[in-house]
């Protein structure tokens, strides 16, 4: 599987996050991936999003290596007609062509899909953008998170909008645009036809508000910031303190689990209690339901209660830093190695799925 896509070869014309996510994702699968950079700018703008105790003298950040490994870097200045001829070259036998042109950039460059297609005919242009094709708006995440209700939904109850600290529309949208990809290389197989597919960071963030969104349309609830806690669920996203200072949350979706919770801390009548007895009871009376956990679970080591919540299948959660995180195995799997120059760099993969055959 992990070579699945060998015969494909792939033109970058993206910088910063989304539309790299998704030439990393195909680079990881096998595909010949060529990033094209403009060395007017020094090339994608995030290999100088350097933290603060990152090499000044170095070419690239952390930041570029997370959507940018395993990929052959190309440097054009296509506002020149003899480097806009070369990317020709190299367009001329590839199967996709991956950008974030703002509009009527790519009728500008002349790498807009009609002029494309006429180089080759099944090509597949994919195309990232912020609002929609008619919108001139330059977007970067954290705008779309304000525009799309994230920031405002986001943070401690009576705290200001908050953005969340993973530019997580982008990787939304990084998501939508590999999913049309996949779509469209079903077309061009069945087809031998290319497509346009093209992708806002505005529609990806509204397509993933889910219940949010229907708990407005329907139900007309307007979601306002509340920190972890979950306005269809309880108890599930509240904080708790285990004795030795681990902070823990559990996910309790179904009445069966509220009872194996009760069971975990050795108060099965709660359970039973008509305060609690249903989940819509449970988020009526939310806090007192916190209190009366918060007093028990306090008393617990966390190796205690976390092997008591796997005995009775009880979601816990216990709050890790990305140290912590990188120290479990299953998150140990998830790295691999690329190369900088003769460095060797670890990052985190961008495949989440398994072909178990």
């Amino acid at each position: 599987m992990q070579d699945i896509f060998k015969d494909l070869k792939i033109v970058e014309l993206a910088g910063v996050l989304a539309g790299p996510s998704v030439g990393y994702f195909f680079a990881e699968l096998g595909a010949k991936v060529i990033k094209v950079e403009n060395p007017k700018t020094n090339g994608d703008v995030t290999r100088s999003w350097k933290l603060k105790n990152e090499d000044p003298k170095s070419n690239t950040s952390s930041y570029f290596w997370s959507v940018n490994g395993l990929k052959e870097f190309v440097s054009l200045d296509i506002s020149e007609a003899k480097q806009l001829e070369k990317l020709y070259e190299i367009i001329k036998d590839a199967d996709i062509v991956i950008s974030n042109f703002k509009k009527g950039d790519d009728t500008k460059l002349k790498v807009d899909y009609p002029t494309l297609s006429k180089l080759k005919k099944d090509i597949i242009c994919a195309s990232i953008n912020g609002f929609g094709n008619e919108s001139p708006r330059t977007a970067y995440d954290l705008i779309l998170q304000a525009e799309s209700g994230f920031m405002f939904m986001n943070g401690e109850q009576n705290s200001v909008p908050t953005k969340m600290p993973v530019a997580l529309i982008d990787i939304i949208a990084g998501h939508q645009l590999k999913e049309a990809i996949l779509i469209a290389l079903i077309k061009k197989y069945k087809t031998k036809k290319g497509s346009h597919v093209t992708v806002s960071l505005f529609d990806s963030a509204v397509a993933s508000l889910a219940n949010q969104a229907t708990n407005w349309l329907i139900g007309n609830h307007l979601p306002i910031a509340s920190g972890s806690l979950h306005p269809n669920i309880a108890p599930y996203g509240e904080l708790f303190i285990t004795k030795d200072k681990h902070y823990v949350t559990f996910a309790i979706g179904a009445n069966k689990q509220f009872e194996g919770l009760c069971a975990v801390i050795n108060n099965n009548s709660l359970s039973k209690d008509q305060k609690f007895s249903t989940n819509q009871k449970r988020i009526q009376n939310r806090q007192e339901l916190y209190g009366i956990l918060n007093n028990y679970i306090s008393k617990f080591q966390f190796k205690e209660i976390f092997k008591a919540c796997e005995e009775y299948e009880v979601p816990i959660g216990k709050i890790r830093n990305m140290k912590e995180v990188f120290e479990l195995p299953e998150a140990k799997e998830m790295l691999r190695e690329i190369k900088d120059g003769k460095l060797s760099k670890k990052v985190v993969s961008s495949i989440g799925f398994k072909f178990l055959k």
